[in-house]
Parts: C-alpha cells; structure tokens; sequence
C-alpha cells in the first residue's frame, strides 16, 4: 500500500504540530502539508495529492465546515477528520452530511485520536486492495460496529459494563456542578480514560452532556453534565 499522503488544516500551529506528531505514529502516513487557514487549505490540496485531511472549525476566514462543499466539489475523494472545540450540532450535522470520516471534540484524546486514524488506514488499504466487491467486502468497508459491539442481554456497547456505568450516572447526579473525566474517574476509583468512555457514551445515548470550559489559564477543558 502506498503512503497516505495527509494535510492538517488548523489556524493554531501549537495545535497542528500536536496532530503532526500524532499522525507520525503510523508508518502507514506521511504528512505533507499544513494550512492555517481556509484559503491556504484549498491551495494545499489544489498544489498536492492528498488522501487525508485533518480539518480544524474555526479558521481566521471561513469556518471548515464551509469550506466542505468547495472541497468535495474539486477534491471529491479527499478523506476529512475534522477535529474541533465546536460542540454546535449544526456543525456536525453539516460534516455528517458531506461525508466526513469522523468528528473528534478538542482537547482530543490521543486513544481515540489513534482509534480514528487506524479506522482510515484500514478503509484505504481496504479500498486500494484488489478484493472483489461483496456484501463481505461492502460489510468491513463499513463495519458493523453496532452489531459487533453489543454485549449479549445487555445492550450496552463492549467495554461498558453495567455496574460501573451506574456509578458514572450517580457521581454525575449527585454534583451540582460539571465534572471532568479525571474528576470523575477519582469518584469511581478508576483511570480518567476509563471515566471518559463511560462519560461519552452517556453523552451520546443523550443522558449527559458535554462543554468546553476553558480554565484561568486558558486551556480547555471537557465537562460533563448529566440530563435530568
């Protein structure tokens, strides 16, 4: 398989060359490129080939969710990530729709960060492979994920277990006030990123939900609430 050739797109260059080193990780990934901006963006991809786009919200002249149908327009089989602090739905339902391959929140978490990256190598080895196109190849090209994951008269997804999950509920009900994942890994006696998988889930089954709260010295921080 050759190299995916990637560019981040990210108006903090603190923040890109974070992702840079990221994305260094994986033999399978050469990163050729970066843009501080939404014009520097279409220039990069217009200059060179790129496979895969590491794509920031908030840029100084257009928002990269603006930027998406530019880019699918001329740059159809580019593969975007975009990786924002933007919690409006709006925005993700926007990338949803011009067929992002994921929406990671700021701060990102390096576990999930390489979780999402391995998912597109995969897909690309995948799709530059010479298989034959069947409902088994159409079926890992997708992944079955939901299916897959669902514990046995559970229903919960593999990796969250009942008993912790209703601890995770408890701490978030009983404080009045938002709680990060370290916070509440301390209350269940458990690591902050064992206490963000469950935290996460809870957001996306809409029974907590998160904010970016930024600290005295500015750095972000995610919150958890639950939904009463």
């Amino acid at each position: 398989m050759n190299k995916i050739k990637a560019a981040i797109a990210e108006d903090d260059f603190r923040v890109a060359d974070i992702h840079e080193k990221f994305l260094k990780k994986f033999k399978e990934i050469e990163v050729v490129g970066k843009a501080l901006n939404g014009s520097e963006t279409l220039n990069l991809l217009s200059e060179k080939v790129i496979d895969l786009l590491i794509l920031d919200v908030y840029m100084p002249d257009k928002l990269g969710v603006d930027l998406l149908p530019m880019i699918r327009e001329r740059f159809p089989t580019v593969g975007i990530i975009m990786i924002t602090a933007a919690t409006d739905k709006l925005f993700l339902e926007k990338a949803l729709s011009y067929g992002v391959e994921n929406y990671l929140i700021k701060p990102v978490n390096r576990e999930r960060f390489d979780e999402v990256i391995l998912e597109f190598i995969k897909k690309y080895a995948l799709l530059a492979s010479t298989q034959e196109v069947n409902q088994q190849f159409v079926d890992q090209l997708f992944g079955k994920k939901m299916l897959d994951n669902l514990v046995k008269g559970t229903g919960l997804p593999k990796g969250i277990d009942e008993i912790t999950l209703g601890k995770v509920k408890n701490v978030l009900l009983n404080k009045n006030q938002g709680l990060s994942a370290d916070e509440v890994g301390k209350e269940i006696g458990a690591s902050r990123i064992t206490a963000r998988r469950y935290l996460e889930y809870l957001s996306s089954n809409h029974e907590a939900k998160a904010e970016v709260v930024y600290g005295i010295v500015g750095r972000p921080e995610r919150k958890y609430y639950p939904i009463k």
